[in-house]
């Protein structure tokens, strides 16, 4: 029997790995998408080791027109069953003080790339009557945090946009909302970690809540009850209260950075 194929885009680490060690467990073949060849190559040993999946190295840059054109054409002429958009991209900087060409790369990322692969997944996946698609957004979308805020908000909206008009196919299309999750994108960013650590959700409950809601048939996917509760009253909420709330949320620098 053929095994069900995914691609995860940003699978290199954090919930991206998450999604794809996931998956692996549940028996999916796997199509890798990052720019950290060594760590796909070592994600991808791993999981033919320890689950029998066949997992493939796809390595682009999804910042770049050719990057995105790449696993595009993966998309287009092989099976894919389920694709998820996953891969991320921060600014160390707010709007001001970041470089035109570091905002565009952000956009094309997190919206760009988004857009492209999930309108070439599901035109195949609605062709073959079956297929699924997971966007991650963020909470962040619900604010007016800068660029990245306003990125995961258009790609809330897209997908939302591209659910209803499938509606009533076989292709589910779910968009995700996690809060802060426990990866190395803080420290990356060179930031501390905000707030109490109740807030923090490990890379296994957004995972498994996220894949649990798209099989369900879920639009919206908001993982953690608290982060469910605060999306549902931010609906609620006047946009001058969320621009005061948002302008004094800060990341805090750490001096080594």
């Amino acid at each position: 029997m053929t095994r069900p194929r995914a691609l995860v885009t940003g699978a290199s680490s954090g919930l991206g790995r998450g999604y794809a060690l996931s998956l692996a467990a549940d028996h999916y073949d796997l199509v890798l998408v990052a720019r950290d060849e060594t760590r796909l190559r070592e994600l991808a040993t791993s999981i033919e080791t320890e689950h029998g999946t066949h997992a493939e190295v796809v390595v682009a840059d999804l910042s770049t027109r050719s990057g995105i054109d790449m696993v595009r054409t993966v998309v287009e002429t092989s099976r894919i069953d389920l694709l998820i958009n996953n891969a991320g991209y921060g600014l160390k900087q707010g709007l001001l003080d970041s470089d035109a060409a570091e905002l565009e790369d952000q956009d094309m990322v997190l919206t760009g790339a988004v857009r492209e692969l999930s309108l070439a997944a599901v035109k195949q996946m609605r062709e073959r009557g079956r297929g699924g698609l997971i966007n991650v957004s963020s909470m962040a979308a619900l604010t007016t945090m800068g660029q990245y805020a306003a990125s995961k908000m258009s790609t809330l909206v897209f997908t939302e946009a591209l659910a209803g008009e499938l509606r009533g196919t076989p292709v589910t299309v779910t968009v995700v909302l996690p809060g802060f999750i426990r990866t190395r994108f803080h420290e990356r960013l060179g930031v501390d970690r905000p707030g109490p650590g109740w807030i923090w959700l490990s890379v296994q409950q957004v995972v498994t809540a996220s894949l649990r809601d798209a099989r369900r048939g879920k639009v919206v996917s908001v993982p953690g009850v608290s982060y469910a509760l605060a999306a549902r009253i931010a609906r609620f909420v006047p946009r001058s209260l969320v621009r005061w709330g948002s302008t004094g949320f800060s990341l805090s620098r750490r001096d080594d950075h």
